[in-house]
């Protein structure tokens, strides 16, 4: 990869007409040309059963972020490409406070990729001023993929700065639709409910009720030494670690 080209912010080539969008088509190119080199099928096979299509090493591509550094237009190019690796490099290379709430929207609606979203979600659009906004239009948004994000953003404010929230709102929210909610949709409110659980003593019986009752996540497959995501466990795990500590 060039050094002019990708590894620095883009430049007009000339003074002539000829402007930073050649310069961006080449670095574009050529990054997507070395995410190509490093896909792994095997790693692509892994990703597949989460429901990505990419399968390059998130090191590598960290690495790769790592040199390019902060550079918005070619992190906007990126996103253009469609190519979910490319994507994920948008998300450690731009400014999250460089987008308007209309840029955040569109992305979300397209980020169709379970690691793209979370990503999209977790590192960019948390650290946007227009974040708050956001959580609360896409939490009544009939689309799947901004209602999750909206629930992500909701848990975040659960945890860290709930005054203003109806936690109890949310806790019949999540009793009467999170049963029959998409999968990822589902997956967001679950998170939302344990979160509730764990930072609010004053609803943890209920929280733990209506997981008890629901029983989403009850049987999912969980490694030795981690953490059930089925709320009644989750939240009874997480509450006796912090007893502990």
């Amino acid at each position: 990869m060039s050094q002019r080209s990708a590894c620095s912010p883009a430049s007009p080539i000339s003074s002539e007409g000829r402007h930073v969008t050649i310069d961006l088509e080449v670095a574009v190119a050529e990054v997507l040309a070395e995410l190509a080199e490093l896909d792994d099928p095997r790693i692509r096979a892994v990703n597949a059963r989460h429901g990505d299509d990419h399968g390059v090493n998130l090191t590598a591509l960290r690495g790769i972020a790592k040199r390019l550094r902060t550079q918005q237009d070619l992190a906007v190019a990126l996103w253009e490409t469609g190519d979910t690796a490319a994507r994920l490099l948008n998300l450690l290379i731009c400014r999250p406070k460089a987008f308007d709430a209309r840029q955040l929207d569109e992305m979300i609606r397209e980020a169709d990729r379970p690691k793209v979203h979370d990503w999209l979600v977790g590192y960019v659009v948390k650290k946007n001023p227009h974040a708050e906004e956001l959580r609360v239009a896409w939490m009544a948004d009939p689309a799947v993929f901004a209602a999750t994000a909206g629930w992500a953003l909701t848990s975040e404010r659960v945890a860290t700065k709930p005054d203003g929230l109806d936690l109890a709102g949310l806790l019949d929210t999540i009793e009467s639709g999170m049963a029959d909610a998409p999968d990822r949709l589902q997956w967001a409110m679950n998170s939302c409910l344990a979160t509730i659980g764990i930072e609010h003593p004053e609803y943890r019986s209920r929280a733990v009720d209506i997981g008890e009752r629901l029983k989403v996540l009850e049987d999912y497959p969980t490694s030795p030494g981690c953490t059930s995501p089925f709320a009644p466990l989750w939240i009874t795990e997480i509450v006796r670690r912090r007893q502990e500590a």
